[in-house]
């Protein structure tokens, strides 16, 4: 499938040479004059970017990358704005922006920038066909199993776990086997790595060993 450049720019002038120079290099273009027309895109199967000013009617483009952010649809944000400073160059790249260029730019640093965000949007793509198995897998697994895996990849051990929820050691034993074995984890850091990678993607919530965010912390929980 092409892929595809979304432009939200509320001028019209701007939308319509932005639309021009991608056309001549065979990219795929929608354009849009506010954030709320975005919501027409619809799920993205191929490749994209976004092409975004800073200043628009509504919600700024600073506030929408935010919730783009923590919305876990991978989209890469390109800013593009005549009225860009250093804190919002700071803010938007901190935020994970590909690029952040000002108005007058030049034509091939806007497409270096839309070269690296699609090859990243590819690459995303393509880890969640990954994330997709593996939320196959955690969805085949009882509420039991889900449970054991959670104290599981927090690095406690089966006789904590079974103090935990109540159970002896020997089902927790057996609730750990019947998840590892559903969702194909060759070891106990594998398993962690998967719900890790769940994590990230939203799919669940984190897991956080120690009471620390980000990750799991695994030992051999005997």
């Amino acid at each position: 499938m092409q892929p595809t450049v979304f432009i939200v720019d509320d001028d019209p002038g701007v939308r319509a040479a932005l639309e021009s120079l991608l056309r001549s290099v065979d990219l795929g273009v929608r354009t849009f004059a506010s954030i709320p027309e975005l919501s027409s895109i619809g799920r993205l199967e191929a490749p994209a970017c976004l092409i975004l000013d800073v200043r628009l009617p509504g919600e700024s483009g600073l506030d929408f990358q935010k919730k783009l952010s923590s919305s876990h649809v991978g989209l890469p944000v390109i800013f593009l704005t005549g009225h860009g400073d250093i804190p919002m160059t700071v803010q938007a790249m901190k935020e994970g922006a590909v690029e952040f260029l000002t108005k007058p730019f030049r034509e091939e640093d806007l497409l270096d920038a839309i070269r690296a965000a699609l090859a990243k949007h590819s690459a995303w793509l393509e880890s969640q066909k990954g994330v997709a198995e593996l939320q196959l897998r955690y969805q085949s697994l009882s509420a039991r199993e889900r449970e054991v895996v959670s104290q599981v990849v927090k690095g406690k051990l089966n006789k904590q776990i079974a103090v935990e929820i109540g159970l002896s050691e020997i089902t927790v034993k057996v609730h750990r086997g019947r998840a590892m074995r559903k969702m194909q984890a060759a070891s106990l850091p594998d398993l962690a790595r998967m719900c890790d990678k769940l994590s990230a993607a939203g799919a669940i919530a984190p897991y956080s060993p120690a009471g620390k965010a980000g990750g799991a912390s695994m030992r051999h929980a005997d």
